[in-house]
């Protein structure tokens, strides 16, 4: 009986002190998105303009899934030599993905 008291007693201690200092292989996951969020911020800074940040910034509010995938879209135009110099205020979603279809559809019900 005392040894299950005791053994509950580690783990409870265990679990205080991970959630306390954090767990090793969290801490790592964390620093490895941190370092590819900065990688993302910097790419994007070097290629698009102040203007065209801040639009797509507020598009981030709005639509995330649309402004990763600008993103995505950029990072990879800027990888592969397709941009030259700094985008401007004419890249905007629409001229940057025209397939990209927003469909509303609405529902109503009648009670």
């Amino acid at each position: 009986m005392a040894e299950e008291e005791l053994e509950a007693l580690r783990k409870q201690r265990l679990a205080e002190l991970q959630a306390k200092h954090g767990d090793p292989g969290d801490a790592a996951q964390q620093e490895a998105k941190h370092r590819e969020a900065e990688m993302r911020n910097s790419i994007l800074a070097q290629v698009l303009d102040q203007s065209a940040r801040a639009r797509l910034s507020n598009l981030a509010l709005v639509k995330p899934e649309k402004t990763k995938a600008v993103e995505n879209y950029l990072i990879q135009m800027a990888r592969y030599g397709q941009l030259s110099g700094k985008a401007g205020f004419s890249v905007t979603p629409t001229n940057v993905l025209p397939t990209m279809e927003v469909k509303l559809v609405l529902q109503m019900r009648r009670c």
